[in-house]
């Protein structure tokens, strides 16, 4: 070790910093990793996890306003709003917990602490990193930090993985405030419901909490700029999903944006600029789900030259900025800004320092999940970016009102969508919308990492009864052989 502290220092333990300091420690280096407020990160601690806790229950109301269908007598079925967020919370702190023995087990040690790059490593000397106490966190921590942990200090390591995550995006004039307007940490564990919320954005954050407190009884209002919800989505997909929605009540404007936000004493009013015209919508919240922004502040980046780019860092291969030794990874490192997507950036960028085969981790073959009601999911190129690259293509869909399980579920209301590219036959896109979708987009995942082609997955035998069967009546209707409709 040449009295060098560390192999591997990773700023941020949120999915991707704790995963790449685990796979490195399987591969012999020594790693440390700096945490400013909790392990895990927002994903654990107030985003993936905490979040899908709170739409299993609006998952479990849906059903139960449903149970005359089932044969079930269940009326008045009510919730007790204090213990939905005590549930989500309980969940966080579960796996908060279990990610604080991962690190233990593999001997990991954690620096409690804000980190900024001193020193960059270079010309076979290490780099520095001074680790300051934290002074203010973003969030208050849930669970506080283990007794035997590092604290503040300066710390020195051959490279550093920056992997600090990103934070709420913030548009002037609808600044949020903690109480009339949200970001998603207020609306993940409010004082109290509100009877009516405007949510302003239409992406996976946005609509996923539109769903759930339309669930809960709320009224709800979503205001999109665009013309589609759901932006990254396929249009098709989108425009079936905003049907969904608004049969189940959430009122949705696209092609609108908010002017300006007047608060009262009992909520907010928004002016509204809808398709040319002026609407005054009052809500006593609002919550701002208008995107994140990389955090690359007060990190030492501008003062060793690391590249920025649109809000967040630089990379090329595996992780690597222009900077040597300095390497970036997850939701700091650029779109999309997803879980799995900064696991698998940490995987490759440590199996490379390590000097190991690494995998190069492809954006196309990235699946995105979004987990309304009805469930949204997809991988690939939309319909639209594929004519757009000039691509031709055979398309093929199926209803989920053809398929015996979804009947038996009670979950007719969706559709899967596939899209091959007609010469070579290869799969490079699927969308679905419907019960269990992001269970099931992993099948088509796998195909697409696997080469897979329409005949491929024509010849698959799929289980019956299964949801999965819709995958296999997709593949064969855009060979125009579709057997159940």
């Amino acid at each position: 070790m040449d009295n060098l502290d560390y192999d591997v220092v990773i700023i941020g333990a949120g999915p991707g910093g704790y995963v790449t300091a685990i796979r490195g420690a399987q591969l012999g280096l020594r790693c440390a990793i700096v945490e400013r407020e909790h392990l895990g990160g927002i994903c654990l601690n107030w985003g993936c996890i905490p979040t899908k806790a709170l739409l299993r229950t609006a998952e479990v109301i849906h059903l139960a306003s449903r149970a005359k269908e089932f044969g079930l007598k269940a009326e008045g079925v009510g919730y007790d709003p204090a213990a939905v967020i005590q549930r989500s919370r309980s969940v966080s702190a579960q796996l908060n917990t279990g990610v604080g023995f991962l690190l233990k087990k593999n001997k990991v040690d954690v620096i409690w602490g804000e980190a900024t790059i001193a020193r960059a490593p270079g010309a076979g000397v290490p780099g520095e990193i001074s680790v300051r106490a934290t002074e203010k966190p973003v969030v208050q921590p849930q669970h506080p930090a283990p007794k035997a942990a590092l604290g503040p200090g300066t710390y020195r390591a051959r490279h550093i993985i920056v992997a600090t995550g990103a934070r709420p995006r913030v548009l002037p004039g609808i600044e949020p405030d903690g109480d009339r307007i949200w970001t998603y940490f207020e609306a993940m564990n409010p004082p109290s419901v509100p009877r009516s919320l405007i949510v302003v954005g239409s992406g996976a954050i946005g609509i996923e909490f539109a769903s759930f407190y339309r669930a809960l009884g709320v009224e709800v209002t979503v205001v999109e700029v665009l013309p589609q919800i759901l932006p990254a989505e396929d249009v098709e997909i989108a425009a079936f999903a905003r049907k969904q929605f608004e049969k189940a009540g959430i009122k949705i404007l696209t092609n609108a944006r908010v002017a300006a936000i007047a608060k009262e004493p009992d909520g907010v009013r928004a002016t509204v600029i809808h398709d040319n015209a002026t609407l005054e919508i009052s809500a006593e919240r609002l919550l701002s789900a208008v995107g994140v922004v990389g955090n690359t502040e007060n990190l030492g980046l501008e003062a060793h030259g690391v590249e920025l780019r649109n809000g967040t860092i630089a990379t090329g291969a595996l992780g690597r900025t222009n900077v040597p030794g300095i390497y970036a990874i997850g939701d700091v490192a650029g779109p999309p800004m997803l879980a799995h997507k900064a696991e698998h950036e940490g995987v490759a960028c440590i199996e490379g320092i390590a000097e190991r085969p690494a995998h190069v981790v492809l954006k196309e073959r990235i699946p995105g999940c979004t987990y309304c009601h009805p469930q949204i999911a997809s991988v690939g190129l939309t319909e639209a970016r594929a004519r757009e690259a000039g691509i031709d293509i055979l398309i093929g869909r199926f209803p989920f009102r053809g398929n015996g399980k979804a009947i038996a579920l009670g979950e007719t209301e969706g559709m899967v969508k596939t899209i091959f590219e007609t010469g070579s036959g290869r799969l490079i896109g699927a969308h679905m919308c419907g019960a269990e979708v992001t269970e099931l987009i992993n099948g088509f995942v796998i195909a697409m990492q696997c080469g897979a082609t329409q005949r491929d997955l024509s010849l698959t035998i799929f289980p019956h009864p299964t949801l999965s069967e819709m995958m296999h009546e997709s593949a064969l209707a855009a060979a125009g052989q579709a057997i159940h409709i």
